[in-house]
């Protein structure tokens, strides 16, 4: 007798995105993943929580107490010390973590409203128009982003801004940089798409191009937008860093920014004064680290060459006896099963 089972329905819980991808991926692949997850998740736990994380604020630089001092080392009252200006070093990392989320907000949602939105126009449309696109970002592409970000910055706030202006303009000269990624990558989903059937059906009932462009071709191309944005995260991350390092970044008095405490702390590290230069350059490496695993872990699970395969069964159970041999399935022996050691059956 035949017993016809009927394959299980994920639950809900298995099948959200993050759950989804760690269930997939095994061995060294999982440990990236969960080790990437657990530094990002603290990167946004601080730089939600920073007010009350942080003991002090970004600019502070005395307490009821008196100053805080220069270059004062690690003690109870500040555990990692002070600066050269004499902020409090802890107080400037936590808030950076603040600078940093919300930069890397404002310029992956900029970059992927206007990526997406020329890669589906000249994806769908083509001509004369696609061309032109295509060659204006292949030029921006080329440019060295880091450069660009300075001439940005130039351009919108002189160099030198307060926090939401300076947000602002490493947020925009980093959009700049990131709009041709996401061009290229939904323009080819768009060239790809438009000629399915679906698309051609929809076309052939009276469906006008916007509406096509929403309902059938914008939602099969964006698939791999939050691949693209974990991998730009990191990137938007030392590009803000850069900045401020040069001096092209945010005022010390109106947000914190770890580039900036990290070029004061240059002339410290020769008189042998780490602490004003170790912790800020850890919270960068940590978090380029931490989005930098999780966009790699993610962009292999999406691909199948890449993704790991679980053992047979643990994923469909038991495999059911196969017969390979005429007359039956062979048993430990080697023989038909079900039969003497003549090999006939009883």
């Amino acid at each position: 007798m035949t017993v016809e089972t009927t394959p299980r329905k994920p639950r809900l819980v298995d099948r959200l995105p993050i759950i989804r991808q760690l269930r997939q991926s095994v061995g060294i692949q999982r440990g990236m993943l969960v080790a990437g997850l657990a530094i990002t998740v603290v990167f946004v736990l601080v730089a939600i929580f920073a007010p009350l994380l942080a003991p002090y604020g970004y600019s502070q630089l005395r307490d009821e107490n008196g100053g805080f001092g220069a270059q004062q080392p690690p003690s109870a009252k500040h555990l990692l010390g002070t600066t050269v200006s004499g902020f409090d070093v802890l107080s400037r990392v936590i808030w950076g973590a603040q600078t940093g989320a919300l930069v890397i907000i404002v310029a992956v949602i900029l970059s992927i409203f206007a990526g997406v939105i020329l890669g589906l126009v000249s994806g769908y449309f083509g001509g004369w128009l696609d061309r032109v696109l295509v060659v204006i970002c292949d030029a921006i592409y080329a440019f060295p982003s880091l450069l660009l970000a300075i001439v940005m910055s130039i351009a919108i706030s002189g160099g030198r801004s307060d926090m939401w202006a300076g947000i602002f303009a490493a947020s925009i000269s980093i959009t700049v940089v990131f709009i041709p990624q996401y061009f290229r990558v939904i323009r080819a989903e768009t060239v790809r798409i438009k000629a399915e059937a679906f698309v051609e059906s929809a076309k052939v009932i009276g469906a006008g191009n916007v509406r096509i462009m929403y309902r059938h071709v914008f939602r099969n191309a964006t698939r791999t937008l939050p691949l693209i944005f974990t991998l730009n995260a990191s990137e938007a991350i030392l590009t803000l860093a850069g900045l401020g390092f040069l001096g092209f970044g945010i005022e010390p008095t109106a947000a914190s920014e770890w580039g900036y405490d990290l070029n004061k702390a240059l002339s410290d590290v020769s008189s042998g004064i780490w602490w004003t230069s170790i912790p800020p350059g850890l919270a960068i490496v940590l978090t380029v680290l931490g989005v930098t695993l999780v966009g790699e872990s993610l962009n292999d699970l999406a691909d199948p060459r890449l993704r790991g395969r679980r053992a047979v069964s643990a994923d469909a159970g038991e495999i059911a006896e196969t017969s390979v041999v005429p007359g039956g399935s062979l048993d430990d022996a080697g023989q038909l099963a079900g039969t003497d050691t003549t090999g006939e059956r009883p």
